[in-house]
C-alpha cells in the first residue's frame, strides 16, 4: 500500500502544505520498510505520529529534555545526555540507549549528530523503526474488541498501543481524534 499526498491530508488536516510535500516519500519508505501496509496498521500508525509530531510540525521535542538527566532506563548517564537526546522523530525517540540503537540501524552517528534525527527521511524511519521494535503491527492488526488488561485497567487495540509509544494515555483525546479521520480514509464504505 502507498500513501497518496491526499491519504495524508485527509488523515493530518493540520499539517502544512510543505510538510506534506516533505514527508510524502519518507513516509512511504517508512511504511514500506517496516511494513506498516494495511489499512488497519495505517489507521492506527498516521494518528500516533499526528500527534506526537503536531501533525508533521514538530521532529524536536518541545520540552529542554532536562527532564531526561541521569534516566538510567534511557541510558542517558552522561552530564547532558538528557537535553542532547530528547525526543527526535515523528514519535519523539528519546535517549542514549535509542539514538545508540538508531546509529546502528541506519549507520548513521546519531549519537554524535542527534539532529540528523530531525531530517525527514530519519524522523519517519525512526518512527517505523520504533513501531516494529514495539511490535505494534501485531497490536494494530487484532480485532477491534481485543482487549488487554494492565493493573486493574482495561485497554482497547488503540489505548494500547498509545501506552507502548507514550508510557501512559497522555493525548489520547487528540490521537483518538486523528485515529477516526484515518479510519474514514482507509475503510471507506
Amino acid at each position: 500500500m502507498t500513501l497518496t499526498r491526499e491519504d495524508l491530508k485527509a488523515c493530518l488536516p493540520y499539517a502544512s502544505e510543505a510538510n506534506l510535500d516533505r514527508f510524502l516519500d519518507p513516509l512511504n519508505l517508512t511504511i514500506e520498510r517496516y511494513e506498516i501496509n494495511t489499512p488497519a496498521r495505517l489507521a492506527c500508525f498516521l494518528p500516533q505520529i499526528a500527534h506526537e509530531s503536531g501533525c508533521l510540525k514538530y521532529v524536536l521535542e518541545i520540552a529542554t529534555g532536562e527532564a531526561y538527566e541521569g534516566r538510567v532506563d534511557l541510558g542517558n548517564i552522561q552530564t547532558g545526555d538528557g537535553v542532547r537526546f530528547k525526543g527526535r522523530g515523528l514519535i519523539q525517540i528519546t535517549g542514549r540507549n535509542n539514538y545508540t540503537t538508531l546509529s546502528e540501524e541506519f549507520a548513521v552517528r546519531f549519537t554524535d549528530h542527534p539532529e540528523k534525527l530531525e531530517e525527514p527521511l530519519f524522523a519517519a524511519l525512526s518512527a517505523g523503526w520504533f513501531w516494529k521494535w514495539r511490535d505494534l503491527n501485531l497490536i494494530a492488526d487484532k480485532p477491534d474488541d481485543w482487549v488487554r488488561e494492565r493493573k486493574g485497567r482495561k485497554y482497547n487495540r488503540f489505548e494500547w498501543i498509545t501506552l507502548k509509544i507514550n508510557g501512559g494515555l497522555n493525548g489520547l483525546a487528540d490521537r483518538l481524534k486523528y485515529y477516526e479521520l484515518a479510519k474514514q480514509r482507509f475503510f471507506k464504505p
